[in-house]
């Protein structure tokens, strides 16, 4: 009989919910979980046994006891706060002890703080060294040295979250860098929307004439190859950190990221949502911290569905149909030698939506946090900081929204030669950080004009030359621009269109976004 890897010393139990214990163990055996004063007991069937221990308030230094005849696990240092899981890719995947303040903020840290922290092995498959793995995980308290390769995102947002609470924070990575969503759902899901099968087709075409041995057989000859790149590539910037993707290929090679695809690439649709994911479901959680859209740029319009189809799915694996989940918009961003493809923000759009469909979900939004050319913004203290607003909004409704939503349009209507869009949260009027700049409007024959904005409380006025009868609007609506315009309670107003025009799929950008893989 054992427990499932996540229940170790340190870890942090969410309070106010029932508690899910569960393991493995053999079959007719009786298991029975003590804690806090309560017990539970199941018998063991088809080698699985789960118990559900009541709800409990917040607590601290507890111990429990997981008992099997003459088997018995003790657990000790345990405390009952909130905990959330930290999903998404390399932004949310980005080490502390990389981040802009992060050096400083480590050395402040320890375990007095009230935050820990579990870290989901990073597992490509499940194969003769998962296990081992699992096991050689624990929970974490925050120390200098123990939280270097916390998820910065997520431990900002913990020390902010638990100076207002008062109760310790636990945080459970579940990410990794350069995943698209579609290898965090499960195999029915994609299977289930014929707007999300090219994810599968893809694969399956990628395998034809291959076995799973064979295709495993030449990821592994790529991952030799590719640590190898990688290792000359960071050299290389050490000692020119001027030189352009362009020029790093031409001297050390190509980088052939993110590699054949087959049974061992963690970016195959639903690899990781079974050797990562599932692992540590049901573990009670307050709610999902996400962070990810990156590498579905290549399809942009697909992307609605498939955050409203990872949602659906997360929350169905934990059975809370309205379990919050909190995520973040894409910031500004392009690469310098790369054109506008404007499918960043159409990302952005798909996300808006999606936050305004379905219930119980808080949206971050984060354009201003964008750096040029660099796909991973050092400083995360502003997306964890929204992340925590919305949580006090959306979750712990301790703030209200005008404090902690970013202005967002709302609908709009046109007057002559004037379009008027209204907007929520920015009762109070907009905040400028330079010249209003990034709103454009077209008319029936949809070509866009820069347009000059009056701004008003939850009201903007556009005017545009050219454009005698607007019938559109936009603002923002390319991958990279500096923001300007913010709501008074200082966060930005939200890229927007009125119009619905299709744009051609942009090209795959697996090679020029590599970089990522290395986080």
């Amino acid at each position: 009989m054992r427990t499932a890897a996540i229940f170790s010393d340190r870890m942090v139990l969410q309070r106010e919910k029932p508690i899910a214990v569960w393991g493995d163990g053999t079959d007719g055996r009786r298991v029975t979980v003590r804690f806090g004063g309560h017990s539970a007991s199941c018998t063991v069937q088809n080698g699985k046994w789960r118990v559900t221990l009541p709800p409990m308030p917040a607590a601290e230094n507890l111990t429990m006891t997981v008992q099997c005849g003459a088997v018995s696990i003790v657990y000790r240092e345990i405390a009952v706060g909130e905990v959330w899981l930290c999903g998404g890719q390399s932004n949310m995947e980005f080490e502390i002890k990389d981040e802009k303040h992060g050096t400083a903020l480590l050395q402040t840290l320890s375990p007095e703080c009230g935050v820990r922290f579990y870290y989901t092995p990073k597992q490509r498959m499940i194969d003769t060294d998962f296990e081992a793995a699992e096991r050689n995980t624990a929970w974490q308290y925050a120390t200098p040295e123990d939280a270097r390769a916390w998820s910065a995102v997520g431990l900002y947002f913990a020390l902010e979250l638990q100076k207002k609470l008062g109760v310790t924070i636990g945080l459970i990575g579940c990410n990794w860098g350069g995943t698209s969503a579609s290898a965090w759902v499960s195999r029915d899901v994609l299977e289930q929307d014929a707007a999300l099968r090219p994810y599968l087709d893809d694969y399956d075409s990628a395998m034809a004439g291959k076995t799973d041995a064979e295709a495993i057989a030449e990821f592994d000859a790529y991952c030799a190859y590719q640590d190898k790149w990688w290792q000359d590539y960071s050299a290389l910037l050490r000692e020119h950190p001027e030189t352009t993707w362009e020029e790093a290929q031409k001297l050390v090679g190509e980088s052939r990221w993110p590699g054949p695809m087959g049974p061992k690439n963690e970016c195959r649709p639903c690899g990781i949502y079974e050797t990562m994911l599932r692992r540590v479901c049901p573990y009670t959680l307050r709610g999902f911290l996400y962070y990810q859209g990156e590498s579905d740029d290549h399809r942009p319009d697909t992307y609605e569905t498939l955050l409203t189809a990872l949602i659906g799915c997360w929350r169905r694996d934990w059975d809370e149909p309205e379990l919050p989940f909190l995520f973040v918009q894409l910031p500004m961003f392009r690469y310098a030698a790369d054109p506008d493809y404007q499918h960043w923000c159409r990302i952005r759009e798909a996300q808006a939506r999606v936050y305004k469909k379905l219930r119980n979900t808080g949206l971050a939004v984060i354009p201003d946090c964008g750096e040029f050319d660099n796909i991973h913004p050092t400083d995360k203290t502003q997306v964890a900081h929204r992340l925590f607003l919305q949580a006090m909004c959306t979750v712990y409704h301790l703030l209200p929204a005008e404090e902690c939503c970013a202005p967002m349009y709302r609908s709009s209507y046109v007057n002559g030669n004037v379009l008027t869009v209204l907007t929520d949260h920015a009762a109070e009027g907009f905040l400028l950080k330079g010249e209003p700049s990034g709103f454009a409007l077209a008319g029936a024959d949809g070509v866009f004009h820069p347009a000059e904005a009056v701004l008003l409380p939850d009201c903007i006025r556009l005017t545009a030359k050219g454009v005698s009868s607007p019938a559109y609007a936009r603002y923002a609506w390319t991958n990279y621009m500096d923001v300007t315009v913010f709501g008074m309670n200082g966060l930005p107003l939200a890229p927007f269109r009125t119009d619905h025009f299709s744009a051609a799929e942009p090209e795959d950008h697996e090679k020029r976004n590599a970089p990522s893989a290395g986080l």
